[in-house]
């Protein structure tokens, strides 16, 4: 009942709705977590292909369960990489970066669609691109709050280079 009224009162005075990423607005943002999601699935495409190279297509249980996890884990980390730069790009990406950064609309789409890539195929540098196209982001990310970055190996099993600011 309480719903209806509100909306009574949202139609009569023609409230807009605003929205966030959260109940309170925190002001964090970080595409750190879009550049692990982007190492995850270069680390998941190099364990297939490993697995591909040592057990062939082998049909035992082993191999079809880490397969299938590896898949899995493939997919929802590209899919966790998009989330992110989505959220910093809606909720963060005001006009006037867009005016100072007029390539950002275009790399979030390509990063929207490198993520999509990197769920269909099982290919190194489809990953790999994507890993570098969120780089790009994260330098932008990083000028616009006026931080400088710099590249540096990532500590992980994967050890492509990642963005990250100069604290």
């Amino acid at each position: 009942m309480f719903h209806k009224f509100a909306e009574k009162i949202d139609q009569h005075f023609e409230l807009e709705t605003v929205d966030a990423h959260c109940d309170i607005p925190c002001g964090i943002y970080d595409p750190h977590q879009a550049q692990i999601g982007a190492l995850t699935v270069i680390r998941m495409v190099d364990l297939i292909h490993s697995m591909v190279e040592e057990h062939g297509k082998g049909d035992t249980a082993e191999f079809i369960n880490s397969m299938a996890r590896y898949i899995a884990t493939k997919e929802e980390h590209a899919e966790a990489t998009k989330h992110e730069i989505r959220v910093i790009w809606g909720d963060f990406i005001k006009d006037a970066h867009l005016e100072e950064y007029p390539q950002l609309n275009g790399l979030v789409h390509k990063i929207m669609q490198l993520g999509s890539k990197a769920r269909q195929t099982v290919n190194r540098e489809t990953a790999v691109e994507l890993l570098e196209a969120v780089n790009e982001f994260a330098a932008i990310f990083w000028q616009i709050k006026g931080k400088e970055t710099q590249r540096v190996k990532a500590p992980y099993s994967v050890s492509e280079e990642i963005v990250v600011p100069i604290l």
